[in-house]
């Protein structure tokens, strides 16, 4: 259900513009702390002239228990596809199984493919974090493990896909180069895990080095995601643009806002071809809620890319301005505040009233924020269809749930092999165990064998080579066929092949 925000408390100040059509935008409140550091964050947009036509939508755990298991009806669907705008608080999500992840479902409802997260220090206004970090993070919002697609496959063994694509690939990093250009940025740097997973990870560093190729003026370059993750939390100063796919991306943003302050004060936009979604990246932290003491900055600064994004970008500039201003008097709320640095500690309430009575002020301890007023939006075009590569099929991993050994399992499937497929290898948790495994290898109950051609095969021939499996007992669990494309192998070697 959705309705209007005629109740809400009217804080307009002399910065509001009647010239302006306010804006049609979705508010969602959430669970635990959500309700505070919502209120607190309308009354300051508001204050700063923001013209806004918000409807309230009910998410998250009140939602989950009347049996709706993604935490949203659809009439809130309605509301977000009209306004294309959603200012969302946290929510929490219930415990025990069932319960779909919202933010999930509606970044993929909604096609919000990016992700932005700005990390950025504020020392020396706060006692916390280093000095000169002004990271971005663009991370890719809809696959990757985020995909969700996870099975059990024995009593020992589960599995979760990690789904790359290439047309996903490349618009989130065409987007990190827009978004580059677009904002004066020098540097974009490219994370992945391609030593080890050189098909999906691969995929997106090729990909970057040839997309980043259209951008010769932005410096660009590429880091194993491990040892980049590490100079990021030594050497935050050092990073400008980092574009990564889903899970590094998660889990990064979330150690980068950490290392600048607090998650508290970070700020978040998921930018889609027709909508976008603007929510801070922590929890709902219901063990603080109704105290009034929550941190409302980050929700704060993701309603200031809002602002931004429907274009009105002094109420923004006023908003963060005033925001900086407040931080620099040394008015903090609990999460950042240090004693002997910090002068007043202050609850969600009177943050938001700190904030308004300084609107229409600048920093003078820290670098004051201008936007232009007119914001080209990033719109990253459908990349047209490419020429269908040839494709052969040369051969199946059959995978199956075996409590023996390896050459036991080797004995039964060679006397299921055929002509056409014969039986090249047998893994356990993707290390070589047949032919000539060492017996110092921990194996579970989960096998892949590999039946490879050196020439095309087709589906009959691995419907008779499973007909075989079947018939000799051996419990096979899921198959992945083994293809060329332009004669190039489509899948990885086994480790010890």
């Amino acid at each position: 259900m959705f309705h209007d925000m005629s109740t809400v408390e009217d804080t307009r100040t002399d910065f509001a513009d009647a010239t302006i059509t306010p804006v049609p935008i979705t508010v969602a409140h959430g669970d635990g702390i959500g309700p505070e550091i919502m209120d607190a964050t309308l009354r300051i947009l508001t204050a700063a002239g923001a013209a806004l036509a918000p409807e309230t939508i009910e998410i998250g755990e009140a939602v989950y228990m009347r049996g709706h298991s993604s935490g949203i009806e659809d009439s809130s669907w309605e509301s977000l596809r009209r306004t294309k705008v959603f200012l969302k608080a946290p929510i929490t999500t219930p415990q025990g199984g069932g319960f779909k992840s919202l933010n999930v479902t509606v970044r993929k409802s909604l096609g919000l493919f990016a992700n932005v997260r700005p990390c950025v220090t504020y020392n020396p206004a706060i006692a916390i974090g280093p000095e000169g970090m002004d990271v971005v993070i663009i991370r890719e919002n809809e696959e990757d493990l985020y995909a969700g697609i996870e099975h059990r496959q024995t009593q020992d063994v589960y599995q979760c896909l990690k789904l790359i694509s290439e047309p996903g690939s490349r618009r989130i990093i065409r987007y990190a180069f827009e978004y580059a250009k677009a904002n004066g940025r020098k540097r974009v740097t490219c994370m992945t895990k391609d030593n080890i997973m050189k098909l999906t990870d691969g995929l997106f560093h090729k990909l970057f080095e040839e997309i980043g190729a259209e951008y010769p003026d932005i410096e660009q370059d590429h880091w194993i995601i491990d040892i980049g993750m590490a100079r990021v939390a030594a050497r935050p100063e050092s990073w400008d643009v980092i574009v990564v796919p889903n899970l590094y991306g998660d889990i990064m943003s979330d150690v980068a806002a950490e290392i600048a302050g607090s998650v508290g004060l970070a700020g978040s936009a998921n930018i889609g071809k027709n909508c976008a979604m603007f929510e801070a990246i922590h929890g709902s932290a219901p063990r603080i809620a109704g105290q009034g003491t929550a941190n409302p900055s980050g929700l704060l600064l993701a309603g200031v890319m809002m602002l931004v994004h429907i274009g009105q970008s002094k109420a923004a500039e006023r908003v963060h301005n005033a925001w900086l201003k407040t931080l620099e008097d040394g008015i903090h709320t609990k999460d950042i505040y240090r004693e002997g640095h910090s002068k007043i500690r202050v609850g969600t309430k009177d943050f938001a009233d700190a904030v308004i009575e300084r609107m229409g002020q600048l920093p003078t301890m820290l670098a004051p924020i201008h936007y232009p007023e007119v914001v080209k939006q990033i719109v990253i075009e459908d990349e047209l269809p490419k020429v269908p590569a040839v494709q052969e099929t040369i051969g199946v991993d059959v995978f199956v749930q075996h409590n023996g050994t390896p050459d036991e399992l080797a004995a039964s499937l060679l006397e299921c092999q055929t002509v056409a497929l014969p039986l090249k290898i047998i893994t356990n948790r993707g290390v070589k165990v047949w032919p000539q495994g060492l017996p110092e290898t921990f194996c579970t109950d989960h096998w892949r064998c590999r039946f490879q051609s050196d020439k095309a095969i087709t589906h009959a021939d691995i419907i008779a080579l499973l007909g075989n499996v079947d018939n000799k007992g051996i419990n096979f669990v899921k198959t992945e066929h083994l293809m060329t494309f332009d004669g190039q192998l489509g899948f990885s070697l086994a480790q010890g092949q």
